[in-house]
């Protein structure tokens, strides 16, 4: 990769772009993250627990979501909260921590949850996000939005494809947690009105949730992220991933496996098409698009 593609720039700014290039610098400014090692040798899946699965599932079909735990999670949402911290910090947007394998491993823990739902050969899409949300700044996550609509809906109402939604730090209404209009409280949800909303304000529900906890939603429901209070003590961290079927068309490419061990060119490619494909929702400095368009080239 060359420096050639990014404009002249704040000297600052400009050095960081350039460095972000290079997994030298990934390891040094975030030595307690690992690249292509922790997705190696002992890693663990969470076990499918037959009570807890079946509520997701009667969950899933009515509501169109479900919370879980996995304790599991509260170390490696600590270890990613932290350094979302110093990405903050260092002006470096959030989603460059899926370069990191502890981003990939809280998702790939519910390998078997997710296989039960979309089979076990779905596939893992190229969209994913960090969150940094500020009350001090005034920040809020994303607005009212589905995921795919009802276009990830199989016929009998499964779920073609789903998010995971973890929170890395404490999310609460204060902060701006998450708040959903469950599937059965919807009257257009599956439906070609799904544009034109119509909510009840009694049915949306709020998400807060605490490190170690995880959603799952399929991609039909309509839900967002909060505005923030100036009230709340500390910012909403969290990150999501995106799943569909493996034996339906592609929402979108390069789908990327199952759980996929990824080099970190791939994982620097994929973080740039994050950048360019979701900077309607979230706008950066016009560095890091230059530095994403770079490494698209």
């Amino acid at each position: 990769m060359t420096d050639t593609a990014i404009p002249p720039a704040d000297g600052t700014m400009l050095s960081l772009a350039r460095d972000m290039t290079r997994e030298a610098f990934w390891r040094g400014t975030f030595p307690e993250l690992s690249i292509r090692e922790r997705l190696k040798g002992t890693f663990r899946i969470q076990s499918l627990r037959n009570e807890p699965a079946m509520l997701a599932a009667e969950r899933m079909k009515l509501e169109g979501y479900f919370q879980e735990r996995d304790e599991e999670l509260v170390d490696l949402t600590g270890r990613l909260s932290r350094a979302v911290e110093r990405c903050v910090a260092l002006n470096i947007p959030p989603v460059f921590m899926f370069l990191f394998d502890e981003a990939w491993a809280a998702f790939y823990r519910q390998h078997q949850l997710i296989a039960m739902f979309l089979g076990s050969d779905y596939q893992v899409m190229p969209d994913f996000w960090v969150w940094h949300v500020d009350p001090r700044a005034g920040q809020a996550g994303w607005r009212p939005h589905r995921d795919k609509g009802r276009r990830a809906l199989a016929a009998d109402g499964s779920p073609l494809s789903l998010t995971m939604w973890v929170p890395l730090s404490e999310a609460s209404p204060l902060n701006g947690c998450m708040y959903i209009l469950p599937a059965n409280r919807d009257p257009v949800y599956g439906t070609a009105d799904e544009g034109a909303l119509q909510v009840d304000y009694q049915s949306i529900r709020a998400l807060p949730g605490q490190p170690g906890d995880f959603f799952i939603w399929n991609q039909a429901v309509l839900h967002w992220g909060a505005q923030s209070s100036p009230f709340a003590e500390k910012p909403r961290m969290s990150m999501a991933l995106e799943f569909q079927r493996g034996d339906i068309a592609p929402f979108n490419t390069p789908l990327l496996g199952t759980m996929p061990l990824l080099s970190f060119e791939n994982r620097l490619r994929l973080v740039a098409k994050q950048i360019l494909q979701y900077a309607h929702m979230y706008p950066l400095p016009r560095e890091m698009q230059a530095l994403a368009e770079q490494v698209l080239a």
